[in-house]
């Protein structure tokens, strides 16, 4: 069984290799005796990364935590592959302008979400022989939403279609993180005239319990007043 796991420390077998050190300086072709008390030394792991060169290069890393980055950055490219979806739109050669708008703002949404689109035109009889109008036409439609993607593959005849694939601007996951920025400011807006309408009711109940004060004052003052004048 072959391993597709570089050969570390003990594992290297050769007499000789030539040292990268920790921070990808060059040191030169050493003994692979000197090469893992270096390693040992600095508590670091002596990898074999080109085992095919003359001599093998190797080069002084923590081997653990190479692989745990490794595994992180292959996570993430999991997630990014999986957040972008290819969406299709479909058209014949001999579309209406008011129909194409409606095609042209499909387009414009799934760019906008960070999908790629497949853009199709079906051609039919003769349409096949003179497919020239229909990669115009694409080209037209890459034109008019440029602001949001770019051709990723040209137009081209496929059998009975002319296919051409759009890529967004910015990667979807991006769209995500301002969409939830946006809620994040919205939500903080949402709470801070809540605050405000409760302050102002607060304030409404303390004038009107002022007043109500003032009022009883002033009712007292007249019935002593009345009293006084008897």
């Amino acid at each position: 069984m072959i391993s597709d796991e570089p050969r570390i420390n003990d594992d290297i077998r050769v007499s000789q290799v030539r040292l990268i050190g920790p921070n990808g300086e060059q040191v030169g072709i050493i003994a692979t005796s000197v090469a893992l008390n270096l390693a040992k030394e600095a508590n670091l792991d002596l990898v074999e990364v080109a085992p095919k060169a003359k001599p093998p290069v190797a080069k002084l890393i923590d081997y653990g935590k190479f692989k745990y980055n490794e595994k992180i950055k292959a996570r993430e490219a999991r997630r990014n592959q999986s957040m972008s979806e290819i969406k299709e739109i479909r058209f014949r050669l001999k579309i209406d302008d008011h129909d194409f708008e409606v095609k042209e703002g499909h387009v414009r949404r799934f760019l906008s979400a960070g999908d790629k689109v497949k853009v199709t035109i079906m051609l039919r009889g003769r349409e096949q022989s003179r497919p020239i109008g229909g990669v115009e036409l694409l080209r037209k439609l890459a034109d008019d939403v440029a602001d949001l993607g770019s051709i990723e593959f040209a137009p081209k005849q496929e059998g009975r279609n002319i296919i051409m694939t759009l890529s967004p601007k910015g990667k979807k996951v991006h769209t995500q993180s301002e969409q939830r920025r946006r809620g994040g400011q919205a939500r903080a807006e949402r709470k801070a005239r809540q605050a405000a309408h409760l302050a102002a009711k607060a304030d409404e109940k303390e004038t009107a319990g002022s007043n109500n004060t003032s009022s009883k004052q002033m009712k007292s003052k007249e019935g002593s007043n009345a009293e006084d004048e008897k």
